[in-house]
């Protein structure tokens, strides 16, 4: 039994040495060849993929607990228009939009507990808007966009809420990809926000 506990404690001590260095978590050999099996068993339990997403999809669920806490605040207009233009760049990110993935980003939007607070109609108008503008000039409807999501800054509350909406909207797929992370930085920036805050 003790050969099994030490096994145990070592694939514990190695989760915890990848993840205070932020490299996510099991599945990075758990040392001698007798280690797999408890090692495994201890990483199934976490059910997280090794590289960094993990930390990310953390982030994304906390960030997403946070939102739906204020869902009886962000009721205002500036948080709706800026959160649609956050969504929109978010989806654009890479500087093309493809029908299937403005559709995805647009069923986000509509099953997110928070943008329930408003109708359907006028969400999915203000999205597209945002999109076919990014679509048309990417760097010219960038510009707008950044514009849109700066009018939420007056209110540091509602600001932050824009940012974690694109978070949660970039993390979906449980990955966040680095032209999503740019844009959100660019968000930060014309909120007056932070960047450390949602560890971009």
């Amino acid at each position: 039994m003790a050969m099994w506990d030490r096994i145990k404690d070592q694939a514990k001590g190695l989760q915890q040495q990848a993840q205070s260095r932020g490299l996510g978590g099991p599945g990075q050999g758990h040392g001698p060849g007798h280690g797999h099996a408890p090692g495994q068993a201890y990483g199934q339990g976490h059910g997280r993929p090794g590289g960094s997403g993990g930390s990310k999809a953390q982030l994304v669920s906390a960030l997403k607990s946070q939102l739906t806490s204020l869902k009886t605040e962000l009721k205002s207009g500036a948080y709706r228009d800026a959160s649609m233009a956050m969504c929109a760049l978010v989806a654009a990110a890479d500087g093309t939009v493809d029908p299937a993935e403005r559709q995805h980003v647009e069923s986000l939007i509509l099953n997110n507990d928070v943008l329930q607070n408003f109708p359907a109609d006028q969400l999915r108008q203000r999205f597209n808007k945002h999109v076919d503008q990014l679509s048309f000039n990417f760097q010219q409807g960038k510009a707008a966009v950044l514009q849109e999501i700066a009018k939420a800054a007056k209110k540091p509350q509602e600001a932050r809420a824009v940012v974690q909406t694109g978070f949660v909207v970039a993390g979906a797929d449980g990955y966040i990809a680095s032209a999503e992370e740019q844009v959100l930085r660019e968000a930060c920036g014309v909120l007056g926000l932070p960047t450390q805050e949602f560890g971009l």
